[in-house]
């Protein structure tokens, strides 16, 4: 089976499964999924099915890859990078923001998993 039939049945389980949104941005008033809300029921499926999701970062464009482990297909979701400007802070941690975003952003997408829309 390649790594796309092993990822179309990882968002069928993920989708079965209740989420719970943690995150809760109390200045526009609505509750999102943080990594911690998905990642450990994926990081479940992705075993059971024999795939592992690898996160890399460049300058331009951040890559999750998603290998099938028994037979090394790959498949890969890209984002473009953008800065982060959080007041207060040292350059380290806005990088931190960054990349914790951009990680969310391609798991939510890799996954397909829905939200509202919060324009």
């Amino acid at each position: 089976m390649s790594a796309l039939k092993k990822l179309m049945d990882a968002r069928i389980k993920l989708q079965s499964m209740e989420l719970k949104k943690s995150g809760n941005n109390t200045y526009a008033k609505y509750k999102y999924f943080e990594l911690g809300d998905f990642m450990p029921a994926i990081n479940d499926i992705f075993n059971k099915l024999g795939l592992c999701g690898v996160v890399s970062y460049g300058t331009d464009v951040a890559t999750l890859t998603i290998t099938d482990t028994q037979d090394g297909t790959q498949l890969q979701i890209t984002s473009p990078m953008a800065e982060a400007n959080l007041k207060g802070a040292h350059p380290i941690q806005n990088l931190g923001a960054v990349e914790t975003y951009t990680r969310r952003y391609l798991w939510v997408t890799a996954m397909e998993i829905v939200e509202h829309d919060a324009l």
